[in-house]
């Protein structure tokens, strides 16, 4: 099978694991990689046997012997950097959250139709084996009606005022970075919420330290999620029916494992492939996006651009409720 060809857009601690993921897939070749430093791109390139370094971001955007960018600067210039590769006809998977809010977001869709390309939000959580196992098992109604559903994802820190996470200039807090993954397991289980409530630490500095948020919907159900830059969490999740409940004991975003519980039975153990190791890695994203690829298609079923709008709809009201916006940003608000 011919390789897919990837082009990588920055090369921090995000664009290294998952180029180390493509090294290991042998339908992947890193063709390419790009920083707004030359020495930083020359030093990736070295590492993980990319034929091209650019120091800057529009050569990359231009290479038209690249199938397929990953964009994996900070959140606040994913518009700009995803935004670029697609007007030059560029695919694109993007890191998340997708973007800084729902206007950008929609401003790239629109990008990715008008230029005929695909797009997906990195949302590698959506592409785990073992996440996609427990959503069929609740879309079978394994634990009947979803009745609710918790999730946290905290760190403990404490970080300083000029780290990312707390700078408001880069879009810094706990929501964007750590509570899409809440908000985005509670949404694969049962979609867009009819109202959000949320309540927020904010710092100094005007970003959320930590964050609660309530979503509910009009079949009844509702989620509790918490993340947080002040205090380490278990990452667990669970997801309660009419009939039985299924738990995430830690790390719920990758798994190991999730006990699923239901009237009649003993709890039955769901666990991780061996290949999958101790942390799932990001290779099923990247075989998630070649195989859209190979078949042509603008999106990914796993990943659809409609989910991801919907996820920074919520992540959208939830930053109106608890009153963090950031320096220059235009919102479209959700109500």
């Amino acid at each position: 099978m011919e390789k897919v060809r990837w082009g990588i857009l920055a090369t921090g601690g995000i664009a290294a694991a998952f180029a180390a993921d493509l090294v290991d897939l042998p339908d992947a070749e890193i063709a390419a990689v790009a920083s707004r430093r030359a020495e930083s791109a020359r030093a990736f390139a070295e590492r993980f046997g990319a034929a091209r370094a650019y120091g800057d971001w529009e050569s990359l955007a231009a290479d038209s012997d690249i199938d397929v960018v990953y964009v994996a600067t900070p959140h606040v210039a994913h518009r700009a950097a995803a935004g670029l590769c697609l007007q030059a006809g560029r695919n694109v998977l993007c890191e998340k959250p997708f973007t800084l809010n729902l206007r950008e977001t929609e401003e790239l869709v629109a990008l990715a139709r008008e230029h005929d390309r695909f797009l997906m939000e990195a949302m590698w959580m959506y592409c785990n084996p073992l996440v996609r196992r427990l959503k069929a098992l609740v879309d079978d109604g394994a634990i009947g009606d979803v009745r609710t559903v918790q999730a946290d994802f905290g760190l403990a820190g404490p970080f300083p005022p000029a780290h990312r996470l707390r700078d408001p200039a880069l879009g810094g807090g706990a929501l964007l970075d750590l509570g899409v993954y809440p908000v985005s397991f509670a949404q694969l289980l049962l979609g867009e919420p009819d109202a959000v409530a949320a309540s927020a630490l904010l710092s100094p500095e005007g970003v959320d330290l930590q964050t609660g948020a309530v979503l509910s919907w009009e079949s009844g159900a509702m989620a509790s999620l918490h993340c947080s830059i002040v205090g380490g969490t278990g990452g667990t999740a669970s997801v309660t029916g009419s009939r039985g409940r299924i738990d995430v004991p830690s790390g719920f975003f990758h798994p190991e494992r999730f006990v699923l519980h239901r009237e009649g039975h003993g709890p039955e153990e769901f666990t991780a492939a061996p290949a999958d190791g101790p942390r799932t890695t990001l290779r099923h994203e990247a075989a998630e996006v070649m195989r859209a690829l190979r078949a042509g298609e603008k999106e990914s079923p796993l990943v659809p651009l409609e989910g991801s709008l919907a996820v920074m709809r919520t992540l959208d009201a939830v930053r109106e409720r608890i009153g963090v916006r950031y320096p220059g940003e235009e919102m479209t608000v959700a109500v």
